[in-house]
């Protein structure tokens, strides 16, 4: 399977826009990064991906990474340094938790707008929208076809 193909366009251009519209209210980043196949430890992989998509080059350190290995069925969320500072400890065990409910009900577009609309608020708590903030990452979904 394509992984660029797994979503149509409207439920690309769906998580786009949620990736878009929380990060008008965050200095904070988010990413989604598509593949087929997770060929390391899942932390391993999604946090090479992490570095791969320059997330920790992020100015306050608040980048968030939504990592999904299709065909292994797997799921990851990295957040950097910054926004890991401030979160409770099982803060992304959560969020995989509940996509991974919509997953097992086929709402994959959903399971990821929602998990980005909550890390969304989760960063603009901590790190609300600055005067002449900068999007410093693409909105873009990112694939690997593997």
């Amino acid at each position: 399977m394509n992984p660029a193909k797994f979503f149509n366009q409207q439920q690309k251009m769906a998580i786009q826009n949620a990736i878009h519209n929380s990060e008008l209210k965050t200095s904070g980043e988010i990413r989604v990064h598509i593949e087929n196949h997770c060929e390391a430890e899942l932390l391993d992989r999604a946090t090479e991906v992490f570095h791969v998509l320059q997330m920790h080059e992020t100015e306050r350190r608040n980048g968030v990474l939504i990592y999904l290995a299709l065909e292994d069925k797997k799921v990851a969320i990295i957040g950097d340094k910054g926004i890991n500072e401030v979160s409770p400890d099982d803060y992304w065990q959560n969020e995989i938790a509940d996509i991974l409910n919509h997953f097992k009900n086929g709402e994959f577009d959903i399971g990821i707008i929602q998990a980005i609309n909550k890390i969304g608020d989760k960063l603009i708590e901590f790190f609300p929208i600055e005067k002449n903030d900068v999007n410093e990452l693409s909105d873009e979904i990112s694939f690997y076809n593997n």
